[in-house]
């Protein structure tokens, strides 16, 4: 990492060097948004004019702070996350070549949890084949052991509660959840994004009964990638129960119940009670005075 004005002046340095067994020395400035003023400004003539035997490679997660005359001088190459399928199939892949059994349920979380990386994936998949060692097919509920997981039920019988409005029964539940010891943060995450999924399926009108959904359950590969946009890692059992659930709230009560969990969520960090704010949220959400 080369950010500073003196590092960049030792690289300039560097650079006349020709390479000893190479074409070419490729230097790599990771994260180079966070370049100094003065140590862009040091690069631009370098980066305009490179020797022949020098590639200059500038990567950044934010390319709206790099300066515009470093961009000017730049091929620009944009990136983007993996979808989940596209994970998917290369972990099959790798299955395949591991001659390892695993389920598709099992292989969509592995897949959700490598939030767009390909090289994360492959690290999850390699810790799971690993866990698993010779036990036979993987299961998604090996997965969610491993990961450490809440389970889809819990959130969708927390849910349950929510909509019916009872919210002593829904505190109650939040605190056998705890007392199971399961990750409270991890609890309220994979309940926000319930409840996001639930909005979808909501304002889309793609509810219970809906021919395109079920059609999007039943795994044809086509249909398969719909599916994805409402409740990726669900079994059709979930995806069923969740299709229930969206049509038995309100789109509004939908939208006020993740603002409420967001909300709850971010102070859940700094609140000496982790489930308190929680608790806070159920209270609310359900209109108890």
């Amino acid at each position: 990492s080369h950010r500073g004005i003196d590092e960049v002046r030792e690289l300039r340095d560097g650079i006349r060097f020709f390479p000893t067994k190479s074409k070419y020395k490729v230097f790599i400035i990771d994260e180079s948004h966070q370049l100094t003023r003065e140590a862009a400004n040091a690069l631009l003539k370098t980066l305009e004019e490179p020797p022949g035997h020098a590639i200059f490679v500038l990567a950044t997660t934010e390319i709206h702070k790099m300066i515009p005359t470093i961009i000017s001088r730049c091929q620009r190459f944009d990136f983007r996350k993996l979808t989940v399928p596209e994970i998917i199939k290369r972990l099959e892949i790798i299955c395949q070549k591991e001659e390892a059994k695993i389920e598709k349920a099992a292989l969509e979380l592995v897949a959700l949890n490598a939030a767009g990386s390909i090289r994360d994936g492959e690290s999850l998949l390699d810790e799971v084949l690993t866990f698993a060692g010779e036990r036979g097919e993987i299961k998604a509920g090996d997965i969610k052991d491993l990961l450490g997981l809440v389970e889809i039920e819990l959130v969708a019988k927390f849910c349950d509660f929510l909509c019916q409005k009872k919210a002593s029964e829904a505190i109650n539940f939040l605190n056998e959840i705890i007392d199971r010891g399961s990750d409270l943060q991890e609890f309220a995450k994979i309940l926000i994004n319930y409840l996001r999924q639930a909005l979808i399926l909501k304002m889309t009108g793609a509810t219970e009964g809906n021919p395109i959904i079920n059609r999007a359950s039943e795994g044809s590969e086509g249909e398969e990638e719909k599916k994805f946009l409402f409740a990726p890692g669900l079994t059709k059992e979930e995806f069923q129960k969740l299709q229930t659930q969206a049509a038995s709230f309100k789109e509004g009560e939908l939208r006020n119940l993740l603002n409420l969990f967001l909300e709850a969520e971010n102070k859940m960090k700094y609140s000496p009670i982790p489930q308190l704010p929680l608790e806070l949220a159920i209270i609310e959400s359900c209109g108890v005075a």
